[in-house]
């Protein structure tokens, strides 16, 4: 059977359970406390990050891009990475977008600073980073808004890995309530839309111990 190692909150694996789970690839999850620095999951990944997949065949596949590349690859029947070369560059130019630029300007300064940097030592939250992550996330949402309003989905005519690398950051944000829909009513209806998936809903079910989502997480309708 196949090991997704994951931290519930990391968009990263987010995005990588939302791959198998659309390719319809059974996997388990296996929850990495990655500041706990184990020497048997260094062995597999010396960067001590999630996600790692080990695959049911023995091989271990590090970075999420890495892995979606590769289950595309491997599980071409229901494609995410887009048909044509056109598609296929629209498609990892977007996933670039989030995983890159909205995660330093977004998810880093709200995720990391205000959930990740206790587990992992680094002390305490910086306040100026919150408030450029709030900053930041206007122009962001407004970008995203912009795509779903004029595509059908954020890529082009059919859902693909850019929507899931999207909705994976947002959905980590929408965890701890530091997603204001208000912000583009586009954006909102897509992501809507996207977590009605089955694929969305064991993310949906994720539960962390003295931290609640808001009310409006796991509802479809908002």
């Amino acid at each position: 059977m196949r090991i997704l190692y994951h931290l519930p909150l990391s968009p990263f694996a987010r995005k990588v359970r939302l791959a198998l789970a659309e390719k319809r690839i059974p996997f388990d999850l296996r929850l990495e406390k990655v500041w706990e620095r184990r020497e048997e999951f260094l062995a597999m990944n010396p960067a001590c990050t999630v996600p790692v997949l080990q695959d049911g065949n023995g091989l271990v596949l590090v970075d999420s891009y890495a892995i979606c590349e590769y289950l595309d690859e491997a599980y071409p029947d229901t494609p995410l990475l887009g048909r044509t070369l056109a598609e296929r560059a629209e498609v990892r130019r977007l996933v670039a977008w989030f995983d890159h630029k909205f995660h330093a300007e977004v998810t880093r300064n709200l995720l990391h600073e205000r959930q990740m940097k206790r587990l992992l030592g680094q002390g305490n939250p910086d306040a100026a980073a919150i408030r450029a992550g709030y900053a930041n996330l206007k122009p962001h949402m407004e970008y995203l808004g912009w795509l779903a309003e004029t595509r059908a989905w954020l890529a082009g005519s059919a859902l693909s890995l850019a929507d899931l690398a999207a909705a994976s950051h947002l959905s980590a944000l929408d965890y701890i309530g530091d997603v204001d829909w208000s912000l583009n009513e586009a954006a909102k209806d897509w992501y809507a839309r996207i977590k009605s998936r089955p694929a969305f809903r064991p993310l949906l079910a994720d539960r962390i111990s003295g931290m609640p989502p808001p009310a409006h997480y796991a509802d479809l309708d908002f």
